[in-house]
């Protein structure tokens, strides 16, 4: 937890924040708990106008001391450490300049997983874990009991929704693909980071289903991805346009062409009864599903937990047609 470094003491620097650099008090009244530190983390980026200021304030510090949720209330009272706190002001500077607090942490939590995250992917967010939850469901209806199943996440990023099927179902075999390298050097990461049930994963570089052997045609039980859908015209909002990769973001001019794409190639690599699953824009959710019931036997929409369409499901007929 960084005990073993000289605490720091003394009440701040001149321009209203503690620095590795503060005064020591002679007589340790002065030293400074996390907890306090906390709470100047907030108030700093509270100025600034970063909306959940007192969050972002102690999540830097819980990350910079080494703590979880769980031993951070006892934790949050220990006098903090010098390298602690140069380490919490390099994060806060990185935040003031309006880079994403998790990119400012390098991880992130998605589901039971603790992902480590950078520029290279985009940040995992609530509504993707729903997208995976509904993956899982027909993992589990495909394959009851973790019997064996095989299952690719194609344009995998950080490998958030992979990692977690293959996490959370234990007969799964994941493929994990993306077209770019960069992602993937993230994907392996935390692929490492899973321990045992990463054994049960490949990676492959490429477009969509071009990254795929042949011999997987017809066999697939599960295809889920997360793919851009922002259409070129659209304006993000800064925090996401300026930080988070664009080709993972902007999916064609209508927005839709990725999604599409996967509608109607999906079939051909499903096994009978197998599902695809893909996150989307809530707009886009209605025409796709038409688009999706075309193909597959049968199509339904994924609501994600503030209520909005998120994603469909498609399965593949039992028998052909």
């Amino acid at each position: 937890m960084g005990t073993e470094h000289e605490p720091l003491t003394g009440n701040g620097s001149s321009n209203g924040h503690t620095s590795a650099n503060a005064p020591v008090d002679e007589d340790g009244d002065g030293t400074i708990s996390w907890a306090e530190l906390a709470t100047e983390t907030g108030g700093r980026l509270a100025a600034a106008g970063i909306e959940g200021a007192q969050r972002h304030g102690r999540l830097i510090v819980m990350r910079a001391c080494g703590a979880d949720s769980n031993d951070w209330p006892e934790l949050s009272a220990e006098p903090a450490t010098k390298r602690g706190v140069v380490a919490i002001d390099a994060m806060t500077a990185r935040h003031l300049t309006g880079e994403p607090l998790q990119y400012v942490l390098s991880e992130w939590g998605f589901r039971h997983l603790e992902l480590y995250i950078d520029r290279r992917v985009l940040i995992p967010r609530p509504e993707t874990e729903v997208v995976a939850g509904a993956a899982l469901a027909e993992l589990h209806r495909l394959a009851p009991g973790n019997q064996p199943v095989t299952a690719v996440d194609l344009g995998t990023g950080s490998g958030a929704i992979g990692l977690s099927l293959l996490t959370e179902h234990l007969g799964v075999e994941m493929w994990m693909t993306d077209v770019s390298d960069d992602a993937l050097a993230v994907a392996r990461a935390n692929l490492a980071g899973v321990g045992q049930p990463g054994a049960r994963a490949r990676i492959a570089t490429g477009s969509w289903f071009e990254a795929l052997p042949e011999e997987l045609a017809g066999t697939l039980g599960l295809i889920v991805a997360n793919p851009p859908y922002v259409a070129d015209s659209e304006v993000l909002p800064p925090e996401v346009a300026e930080w988070e990769p664009t080709e993972a973001l902007f999916g064609g001019a209508t927005g839709t062409e990725q999604v599409e794409h996967l509608i109607l190639n999906g079939p051909r690599w499903l096994n009978p009864d197998g599902a695809l699953v893909i996150e989307m824009s809530p707009p886009q959710v209605e025409p796709m599903v038409e688009m999706a019931a075309d193909r597959f036997a049968d199509a339904e929409v994924v609501i994600d937990l503030t209520g909005r369409r998120r994603g469909i499901v498609a399965r593949k007929p039992r028998t052909s047609v």
